[in-house]
């Protein structure tokens, strides 16, 4: 095979963007039930949890081997399970004459993608964002911010902060959700008898206005502080281009 047309891979590990899906044979199993199977594993024990041997039980009386043919290996699954997520953030067919509001919508909904699927933020940055939709989404982001005079070295510079700061966002959350299953704060009580303790240990430590929210917590929620800081970021990105 020509050198400039090998499938691209890592350490001479072929990506699972370079095979279609086999075709149907004898055996039942599809690449979109395997994709599907594994994004429920996933949502419900984490980015952990996710196992070949896991997913290859849930599907019914098959071996993890019976799975590598059609996704190569758990990279593959990985690189499949990361695009099919980011498929459900809707995307006009252009930018338009929307601009800045058309990227604040593709950040917001990804956020809306990332809560659903928790493991997304956590699986994300360990993956090449090749796959067919991803690229996609990346492609209107650049297209929003030349339309709106960026370089295209700048476009992608900014397209790359808005990812990290939904990212992050949505890997702190799922990191906290994570730690109260280690912990056992995964039940209302639970989780309020340990803010209860650590109010104490406020008040004990003389942390007077720590103590006090912990007793009656106000202010933006989760997704109010998301927007907040997002729009500190559209604002900032704005600002610098009309310089």
């Amino acid at each position: 095979m020509d050198e400039a047309r090998k499938p691209i891979g890592e350490a001479g590990v072929p990506l699972i963007w370079a095979h279609p899906a086999p075709r149907r044979r004898q055996s039942p199993l599809e690449r979109e039930d395997i994709v599907r199977v594994a994004m429920a594993v996933a949502d419900e024990g984490g980015a952990e949890a996710l196992t070949m041997t896991a997913v290859a039980r849930r599907l019914g009386p098959y071996t993890p081997m019976a799975l590598y043919r059609h996704v190569l290996n758990k990279d593959g699954l990985v690189d499949l399970m990361l695009d099919a997520a980011t498929a459900e953030v809707p995307l006009p067919p252009e930018p338009g004459d929307e601009g800045w509001p058309a990227l604040r919508a593709v950040a917001m909904d990804t956020w809306e993608m990332a809560k659903r699927h928790l493991w997304y933020a956590q699986l994300a940055p360990a993956r090449p964002p090749l796959g067919p939709h991803m690229l996609r989404r990346t492609e209107f982001q650049l297209r929003v911010l030349v339309g709106q005079g960026a370089d295209l070295g700048r476009a992608v510079a900014y397209a790359a902060l808005l990812d990290r700061h939904v990212l992050g966002s949505a890997q702190q959350v799922a990191e906290e959700h994570a730690m109260r299953r280690r912990l056992g704060f995964d039940t209302p009580q639970r989780l309020t008898e340990a803010v209860t303790a650590a109010q104490g240990l406020a008040e004990q430590g003389g942390y007077e206005l720590l103590a006090r929210w912990m007793g009656a917590p106000s202010g933006p929620d989760m997704d109010e502080q998301f927007e907040i800081s997002l729009t500190f970021l559209l604002d900032g990105i704005e600002a610098q281009l009309k310089r």
